[in-house]
């Protein structure tokens, strides 16, 4: 239940539904489409000095190639441990290491790489739908709890219902355009 004023339940729910598309966009941005991006691996966690670490907080990571990432940690002791995190990672590139930076070629997707990258995002599309409707289910049984309790009408708590169907069906519309601007880069070659 949501632990809020029922007159910023709305705001409250729209807020929850705004982070699950800010997750869905992370999850995807994560998925490589076979161009370098840094969103690939600056999430990945480093054990730096026992210290559970993102990669993105200890070295810089740049694009200079379409096809190239360069990550330079800052700190040249934890090369080895950013080659072994990313050995370690599901995103299927061999780093290439110079002792004092790190080089990962992306190499061009296969057809079957491809659609099993296509599968994992309609996946991550529909968890985060599955987010979307247990939010709106939360949001509508705080409005009928409030509604019981007498704090709202039974006009004003269809009308808030109404909102908040309204609401979730604009995020599922704008979950699906994701995924499909993203199986549509994942299938240009």
């Amino acid at each position: 239940m949501y632990n809020c004023e029922i007159e910023l339940l709305l705001d409250t729910v729209e807020e929850y539904m705004l982070k699950s598309e800010d997750a869905l966009k992370n999850s995807f941005a994560a998925i490589r489409t076979g161009k370098a991006s840094p969103s690939l691996v600056e999430g990945l966690m480093i054990d730096y000095y026992g210290t559970s670490t993102r990669l993105r907080d200890i070295a810089g990571i740049t694009t200079p190639e379409a096809r190239l990432l360069v990550i330079q940690p800052w700190d040249a002791h934890a090369v080895a441990a950013i080659e072994k995190a990313i050995l370690a990672s599901n995103i299927g590139i061999t780093p290439m290491s110079d002792g004092k930076t790190i080089k990962l070629p992306i190499p061009p997707l296969s057809q079957e790489r491809r659609a099993a990258l296509s599968k994992q995002a309609k996946g991550e599309a529909e968890d985060a739908k599955v987010s979307l409707r247990n939010i709106r289910r939360e949001g509508n049984e705080t409005a009928k709890k409030a509604e019981k309790d007498g704090n709202l009408t039974e006009d004003e708590l269809k009308k808030m219902l109404d909102d908040i169907q309204k609401m979730t069906d604009r995020y599922i519309a704008s979950f699906d355009a994701l995924l499909a601007e993203k199986e549509k880069e994942l299938m240009t070659v």
